[in-house]
């Protein structure tokens, strides 16, 4: 096929663009313009790469003549243009590719083989924890002790900076990925230099992150895919992925006085979880969406993962133009409406699409709403909050001492209270809000209470410059809200410790107690271990809560606090308007700021200037390192793949239940010292206060092996207490999950773990599936999967097998003491029914079919090879 037919041309500035136009494959018989934006971007994608091995008409064909139902998977290869991480899953990767490097010197090749292909950046965000708060110099104590605790493996990505191609690395302190990719290293149009023509092409990334979607707000092209899977992309593979359908979600109305974009993204991850979009796309379309601002529409699209779809895209309008202006990237601002209306990809509302089905939401109907205690999608209308919580205890409550006052903790009270995270902290509306919410409580002389930890982190160093300029940041000071971090902190899990009186007045009082905080999720155990009951809100309600000390209050009819003098303070009292809020964005929301606080992004503070490393073409791997260690991925490889055979005499690890979260799987937060991963760094000499948490130690497979479900939350179905713990047969011994699954490997017994519904939702953690792996799980029989962790398995040569409908582990009366055998694995073919034999102890057998959810060849491929890493080296060379 000769694609150069369907290059277009425009002249520009006086310069001449060229451009791959997918308008000339309508004379094809395609009708290009009724397919949603999402696959126009993909076509474009495809388009552009015929030809170069991996990409062929056939491929064209496919996604141009989209449907919109996709009976049966169709594979196609997509090739995005760059790769974001975050440290917590960039570190592994890195210690892959240093593996992997290491694997070809032992091969007699070149090393210097292994390296990007595509351009990769990873933001240092997620390593920064909340030890310090409430006081002015809270960041510098926090980042003095970030680098102290991490500066293995800070040193590692420094080598990998200087060692690899097409690696750029922003240091810590700088700000959260997502909000860095959506405000800065984003172009929406990529304007390639570097052949005789200049070529212009969509903007398009994958993530190891799952929250990347996060750039869809402004049209572009990203979701968050496996640690695994990026790292095949940076070594030139393609993402392979079945042709999804579409949903489109049709805004009307616009928002009320008081509503924020938080409150509408709670309602939409609430409508599209119950509706069902796991692996589909949701595209917005309608006159509500011009109502949003593009801050507003990241928030959204940031949310995505929570609601299960791959991406949740905003086209390309106006405000996407307008706001490349105000974030300092004029270049490709000037040239983007030109290319993006002469590509048919600018959105005016007078599109005539078709979506494999609508949706509707009227902004009008949005109310303020939290989500929890445990899940982004359970949501609760603010007036309804103190109603739907029946489960706390009035009279379930301790006096403790605090600075020498008397003050009582209770079911509900809140604890923790944090501006945090990429979905809020983008959008100046919501902290300008909190700003004047502060500065309004202040006025009234209202206080937060004693036990609230409060912290206020960022998503970039711009935040601060409005709230500065405003005059604002004095009164979030006054209440507790001082900077504690440019990072992700408590959303992630990194809330740091509270009070120790007040730990033990949890502990020795069962209380329930609450965390607010402005993020995306609220799994069990995430937030703070000892933390049951965790509420997303937007930054105006975190400040809220936080005055009010207790998560189960009616704001209509309860008050807030009292003024010094007993007055009653209402939430409506303080609550500013929102003609208000956007007077301040106007006079305080400057280019000149995202010009100078981006422009030296890359520098690095003083602390990470300071770091010395040796420059060579494999990494220096310490023995006595706790942080980065060698894996075991590449011991005793071989040039070709062994044979896939069937799995017998298989023992069951876990019996799970619904909603599992990769948190679960592999939690990133707290290590706890009686559990396995924290008996091991004891055994290494580390202190307690030196643990760190588990996501930090990604580099050191040994801790993180003994993490996998290692969640104190966990529910293994096998046991009755929660926790890290299973029955080991035939002795019917309880112990540790880790210490089982070694002694099952010393049998050579292989293990198969059972769950229901969205196993492995959450983050895009490939921990969750190097651990599984690790452990000597073979196979994972659940209910459905959550796309990236599906994914993961795969990557890591680990089955996912899925219960046919209306089937389950209960249904078949499985217990977790049988012998599994899974049979039909010799001749494997996408989505084939699998046979799966269970042996009880009276020696019953039982026998069902599951579906194999190896959805592509390229899958197939993948598990045969044992993984995508030993497919990519093979091929390497």
């Amino acid at each position: 096929m000769d694609k150069e037919r369907y290059l277009n041309s425009f002249e520009f500035e006086e310069r001449e663009y060229f451009f791959y136009d997918i308008n000339k494959l309508s004379k094809d018989g395609f009708d290009i313009k009724k397919i949603p934006y999402s696959i126009k971007i993909l076509v474009e994608n495809i388009l552009r790469n015929i030809g170069d091995g991996k990409v062929n008409e056939k491929d064209l064909k496919n996604i141009a003549g989209w449907s919109k139902k996709q009976p049966v998977p169709i594979e196609i290869p997509y090739k995005p243009v760059r790769v974001l991480m975050q440290d917590f899953t960039g570190v592994p990767a890195v210690v892959d590719l240093a593996a992997m490097r290491d694997a070809m010197v032992e091969l007699g090749k070149n090393p210097e083989k292994i390296n990007p292909l595509v351009p990769v950046d990873l933001i240092v965000d997620h390593s920064v924890q909340v030890d310090y708060y409430g006081t002015e110099d809270s960041i510098l104590k926090n980042v003095a002790l970030e680098y102290k605790r991490n500066e293995e493996r800070y040193k590692l990505l420094k080598w990998a900076q200087k060692s690899f191609y097409n690696f750029r690395v922003v240091p810590p302190n700088s700000g959260i990925c997502h909000q860095v990719n959506l405000e800065y290293l984003a172009k929406v149009v990529c304007i390639d230099d570097r052949k005789d023509k200049k070529i212009l092409y969509p903007d398009t990334c994958i993530g190891t992150d799952s929250h990347t979607p996060m750039v869809n707000g402004i049209g572009v092209m990203g979701w968050g895919v496996g640690g695994i899977e990026a790292e095949a992309v940076m070594l030139g593979q393609p993402y392979y992925m079945p042709i999804p359908e579409v949903i489109g979600v049709k805004m009307i109305g616009e928002l009320n006085e008081g509503v924020t974009a938080t409150d509408l993204v709670l309602t939409i991850t609430e409508k599209l979880r119950k509706y069902g979009v796991v692996d589909k796309f949701v595209e917005y379309f309608g006159p509500g969406i011009k109502t949003l601002s593009i801050p507003d529409r990241a928030t959204i699209s940031n949310m995505t993962p929570e609601f299960g779809a791959t991406l949740g895209i905003f086209p390309i309008d106006r405000k996407t133009i307008e706001y490349l202006r105000m974030t300092n990237r004029d270049r490709y601002a000037d040239i983007l409406e030109v290319y993006a209306k002469k590509a048919g990809i600018f959105y005016t509302g007078q599109e005539k699409v078709e979506y494999t089905d609508v949706l509707e939401i009227d902004l009008n109907s949005i109310e303020p709403s939290i989500a929890g205690p445990s899940r982004p999608q359970d949501r609760i209308s603010l007036s309804q909050v103190k109603s739907s919580l029946q489960n706390l205890k009035a009279d379930n409550f301790v006096n403790i001492e605090l600075d020498q006052n008397s003050v009582r903790i209770k079911d509900g009270s809140v604890v923790i209270a944090a501006i945090t995270s990429c979905t809020n902290t983008s959008n100046p509306f919501v902290i300008i809000g909190a700003g004047l919410l502060a500065k309004n409580a202040v006025k009234k002389g209202l206080k937060v209470k004693p036990y609230v930890k409060t912290s206020f982190a960022p998503g970039s160093k711009v935040v601060e410059s409005y709230l500065k300029k405003s005059g604002l940041m004095p009164y979030l000071e006054a209440l507790g809200f001082h900077i504690t971090a440019y990072g992700c902190t408590t959303c992630i899990g990194n809330s740091g410790p509270i009070l120790p009186q007040i730990e033990e007045a949890i502990i020795k009082n069962n209380l329930n107690v609450a965390a607010v905080l402005s993020g995306n999720r609220n799994f069990e155990a995430r937030i703070h271990q000892l933390v049951r009951s965790n509420f997303l809100a937007s930054p105006m309600l975190v400040v809220a809560y936080a005055l009010a000390g207790k998560i189960d209050i009616d704001f209509k009819n309860e008050p807030l606090g009292y003024t010094p003098y007993g007055e009653n303070v209402m939430l409506k009292d303080i609550w500013p308007s929102s003609e208000e809020i956007y007077e301040i964005i106007n006079d305080t929301f400057t280019k000149s700021d995202f010009k100078r606080d981006y422009g030296k992004i890359f520098d690095g503070d003083l602390f990470w200037q300071r770091m010395n490393i040796k420059v060579d073409k494999t990494y220096n791997w310490q023995e006595k390192s706790t942080y980065i260690k060698k894996p075991p991925y590449f011991d005793n490889f071989v040039k070709e793949p062994g044979k896939i055979i069937d799995i017998t005499n298989a023992r069951i690890l876990l019996l799970l239940g619904d909603s599992i979260t990769t948190d679960h799987i592999s939690p990133a937060g707290e290590i706890d010292p009686d559990y396995p991963a924290g008996r091991y760094l004891i055994s290494k000499e580390v202190k307690e206060e030196d643990f760190n948490s588990y996501g930090s130690r990604r580099g050191n497979h040994e801790v993180m092996i003994r993490g996998t479900f290692g969640n104190i939350r966990i529910k293994n179905k096998m046991v009755d207490k929660e926790g890290s713990f299973t029955i080991k047969y035939p002795e019917n011994e309880e112990m540790f999950i880790f210490d089982a699954a070694m002694k099952y490997q010393i049998e050579n017994t292989p293990l198969v773990v059972f769950a229901g519904k969205e196993y492995g939702t959450g983050s895009s953690r490939d921990w969750a599936a190097k651990g599984t792996s690790l452990l000597g799980i073979k196979a994972v029989i659940a209910e459905s999967f959550e796309r990236i962790h599906k994914s993961n398995l795969v990557g890591m040569g680990v089955l996912p097998l899925q219960f046919k409908d209306g089937e389950s582990w209960p249904k078949h009366g499985i217990k977790g003491d049988e012998i599994v055998n899974i049979f039909g694995l010799e001749n494997l073919s996408p989505r084939k029914d699998i046979r799966i034999e269970l042996l009880k102890p009276d020696g019953e057998k039982r026998e069902f079919l599951v579906t194999l959810r190896l959805d592509t060849e390229v899958e197939v491929e993948y598990y045969i090879n044992g993984g995508i890493l030993p497919y990519v080296l093979r091929r390497f060379m």
